[in-house]
C-alpha cells in the first residue's frame, strides 16, 4: 500500500504553523510542525516520507541555510518556502538553489493545498523509484523475491550465488514468464559488481539501425549501453533477435575486452519457437562466448508445491491492493493449481490470482472456472496428468496451515482451533512442512 506523506511545517510563529498545520490536517494531510529549522533537521532526513513547508525569514537558522541543508542531504526533497510581501528575489533565489515552489504573504489556502498535493505526488514517486533501486541492487532482497522451496528453486538460487561471483558472460534461458529478467538482476546484485551500472537493453524492442545505436553508439544524447555500463553489467534481451551484422560486432567488442572482462554481459534468451534454441540463432563464435556460464529458470510445472505458494503470495498481494480478503482455496483447487501445465508460468499465474481476488471481492466465482475459462489475458489452464495423491495432500496440508498461520499471525492455539489439530500433532506437521512460527509474528 502506498505510503502516507507527511508535511513537515517549520515557522518561528507559533500562530502560523499552526493555521497551516491545522488546514492541511482537515485537507486529510499528516503534519507534523517545528518552530525552528535545527529542531526541523532532526526529524527530516535523506528518506523523509513527505514535504517540507518553511518560513525563509527565522532566527538562528534562517530558511536559506535550512533549504540548502536540505537540498545537500536530499535534492529531490520538494521544499515549499513562505515568504513575505517583497521578498520576490530571495524566493527566485530559493528556486535556483532547488527549492519546489514559494507562496508569498498572505496566501491562499485553497492554492497552498494545490501545491502540496503536486509536492507529495512528486515525492511518493521519487520515493518509490529510489526503493526500486536499492530493491534491485539488494542481493538478499532480490534472493527473497525467487520465492520456493523446490529442488529445483534450491538448485537455482546456488547457482545464481555461485555464478555471481564470477566476471564471465552468462546465459540465460527458460520458457516464458519465468522470471529471467529477476535471475539476471540478482545474479549482478549477488557478485562484485552489484554497487555498479546495471544496462538493460532488448535487441527485439529496436530496428537494427536504433539498435546499433543504443548498443553500440554514437547516440545524440547520452551514452550507448555498452559505455554506460562501463565496469558493471549489461543485460541483452531477446537476444536471438540481434542481427547478423551486430552479433559479430558485438563478438569483436567482447574480444577486444580481455579476460577478465571489464564490463560483464547476461544474455537472456526468450526463444520460442518450437524445435530451436539459441544457438541456432547466433553464430557459433558469439553464442561460446555469451554461454560461457548458463541457467536455465525452471517451469513453473517443475516446481511441485512452489505453485500453491505463490498462488497464495500474489493472492495475499492483491488481496491489500484491492481491499479484501484473498480466496480459500478448496482441496480440488489446489490440486488443479499442481496438475495445470502453466504455459505462461509465474506471469500467468500472478494473472489468475488477481483474477480470483476480484472474483472473491465480488462473492462469485471460483479458482477452477479461471483456469479453464482463460480470457484475453489469461490463457486457459487445462490440467495434465495426475500425481500421486500423497503428493496432492500433503501440499494441500502444508498450504492450509501456512494461510492459517498467516490469518492469525503466528497464533498456535487459534491455529488448534480453527484446524481441529492438538499441539503436538501441529508441531510435528510444521516440522515437516518446514514451517517456523517466527515467519508469521
Amino acid at each position: 500500500m502506498a505510503q502516507a506523506m507527511k508535511i513537515a511545517i517549520v515557522d518561528d510563529e507559533k500562530d502560523m504553523r499552526q493555521s497551516i498545520g491545522q488546514w492541511l490536517s482537515l485537507s486529510g494531510f499528516e503534519t507534523e510542525t517545528f518552530p525552528g529549522a535545527e529542531d526541523a533537521l532532526k526529524a527530516v532526513g535523506a528518506d523523509y516520507p513527505g514535504i517540507v513547508i518553511s518560513d525563509i525569514k527565522m532566527p538562528g537558522m534562517d530558511g536559506m541555510a535550512f533549504l540548502k541543508k536540505l537540498m545537500s542531504q536530499d535534492s529531490s526533497l520538494p521544499v515549499i518556502m513562505i515568504t513575505g510581501h517583497g521578498d520576490v528575489p530571495m524566493a527566485v533565489e530559493a528556486m535556483r538553489v532547488g527549492a519546489f515552489d514559494f507562496l508569498e504573504k498572505p496566501f491562499n489556502p485553497a492554492k497552498m493545498t494545490e501545491m502540496v498535493k503536486t509536492a507529495t505526488q512528486r515525492r511518493r514517486i521519487a520515493l518509490d523509484n529510489r526503493a526500486l533501486r536499492r530493491e534491485l541492487s539488494d542481493g538478499s532482497t532480490l534472493m527473497k523475491k525467487l520465492i520456493g522451496t523446490s529442488p529445483v528453486m534450491d538448485r537455482l538460487r546456488e547457482d545464481i550465488l555461485d555464478l555471481g561471483q564470477s566476471d564471465a558472460h552468462v546465459l540465460i534461458d527458460g520458457e516464458t514468464g519465468t522470471g529471467k529478467t529477476l535471475v539476471a538482476h540478482a545474479l549482478h546484485a549477488v557478485g562484485a559488481k552489484a554497487g555498479r551500472k546495471f544496462v538493460l537493453l532488448s535487441c527485439a524492442a529496436h530496428g537494427e539501425d536504433e539498435l546499433s545505436r543504443k548498443l553500440f553508439g554514437p547516440l545524440e544524447d547520452g551514452l550507448h549501453a555498452l559505455e554506460d555500463a562501463r565496469g558493471g553489467t549489461v543485460v541483452l534481451e531477446d537476444i536471438e533477435a540481434l542481427p547478423e551484422a551486430l552479433q559479430a560486432k558485438l563478438l569483436t567488442w567482447i574480444n577486444d575486452q580481455g579476460t577478465p572482462p571489464e564490463t560483464r554481459i547476461i544474455a537472456i534468451s526468450n526463444l520460442q519457437e518450437q524445435g530451436k534454441t539459441c544457438e541456432d540463432r547466433l553464430r557459433p563464435d558469439l553464442y561460446y562466448r555469451l554461454a560461457t556460464m548458463k541457467i536455465t529458470v525452471p517451469p513453473l510445472r517443475s516446481r511441485g508445491e512452489d505453485t500453491l505458494t505463490l498462488f497464495t503470495h500474489f493472492g495475499d498481494i492483491f488481496a491489500d491492493e484491492y481491499g479484501c480478503d484473498a480466496p480459500k482455496v478448496a482441496a480440488q483447487e489446489a490440486a488443479q493449481l499442481l496438475q495445470a501445465p502453466w504455459p505462461g508460468n509465474i506471469r500467468q499465474l500472478i494473472n489468475v490470482a488477481e483474477r480470483a481476488v476480484l472474483q472473491s471481492r465480488r462473492g462469485s466465482g471460483t479458482i477452477a472456472s479461471l483456469l479453464m475459462e482463460g480470457g484475453d489475458d489469461v490463457q486457459p489452464v487445462m490440467t495434465t496428468e495426475g500425481k500421486p495423491l500423497k503428493e496432492y495432500v500433503e501440499a494441500f496440508e502444508r498450504m492450509l496451515i501456512d494461510n492459517t498461520m498467516r490469518r492469525h499471525k503466528g497464533s498456535i492455539v487459534a491455529v488448534m482451533d480453527e484446524l481441529c489439530l492438538p499441539r503436538r500433532t501441529l508441531n510435528e506437521k510444521m516440522a515437516k512442512y518446514n514451517l517456523q512460527r517466527s515467519d508469521y509474528l
